[in-house]
């Protein structure tokens, strides 16, 4: 791992909780897609945030940060990127980065902020092999929670084995997509996962239901099933 000073280019507020901040590293860096980094509060408290860019992406490092008032611990770490314009960050973390030593079709599982880290792998594995069949399915409680689903569907259309499949919990009168949450979405969807990688971003408790409900339902490979969250249980 490498501490890198980082300048604080962009700052942009995407929804009412929810930050694209832009960040240019002083010197040379790397990391793997779905990998994340720790920003330096201080030298005991350090703070992880999934990388949104992707390794190809040589000079900017992007990150999503949802903060809010009811989520004190990420909104120091705004007040800090704000107030002074530039931080420090310790990076590369995490064990759930994409394997690049695997054709198999891929589903990608992401809650709110934890698109950023199905970001970069759907970027980074499309720019790889554009014809891999992909799936992605991305969760949120109101329909404005899922900031860059547009982005998604452009992305869509340049690569028809891409599948967007958004999933709100609180729809509102225009919805027209899926209600409820990403798992049952999963699994409806798929008589088997057995041919599949699968990445998840998102709660301990959500990604340790995941992985025990597809194996146990849909033939999941426990091995091809990838989260760091996956450390903590």
């Amino acid at each position: 791992m490498t501490t890198l000073s980082c300048k604080v280019i962009s700052v942009e507020s995407i929804t009412d909780t929810v930050y694209r901040v832009r960040l240019v590293p002083e010197t040379e860096f790397s990391f793997r897609a779905g990998q994340y980094l720790m920003v330096v509060m201080d030298e005991n408290d350090k703070r992880p945030f999934s990388l949104a860019s992707t390794p190809m992406e040589k000079d900017i490092i992007e990150l999503h940060i949802g903060a809010s008032e009811l989520n004190l611990y990420a909104m120091a770490v705004m007040e800090k990127i704000r107030d002074q314009r530039s931080i420090e960050v310790d990076m590369p973390h995490g064990n759930a980065a994409l394997r690049d030593d695997s054709d198999r079709p891929m589903i990608l599982i992401a809650g709110g902020t934890g698109f950023s880290y199905a970001r970069s792998i759907l970027l980074t594995a499309l720019s790889e092999n554009p014809d891999r069949e992909i799936a992605i399915y991305w969760g949120g409680r109101e329909p404005h929670h899922l900031y860059d689903l547009e982005e998604l569907n452009a992305l869509a259309v340049r690569h028809p084995n891409l599948t967007v499949v958004p999933v709100v919990e609180q729809p509102d009168d225009e919805w027209q997509g899926r209600t409820g949450t990403v798992l049952p979405a999963v699994i409806q969807d798929h008589a088997t996962l057995k041919p599949y990688d699968i990445y998840i971003a998102g709660r301990f408790e959500m990604a340790k239901v995941a992985r025990e409900r597809f194996c146990a339902e849909r033939e999941a490979v426990s091995s091809q099933i990838y989260g760091d969250a996956f450390a903590f249980i």
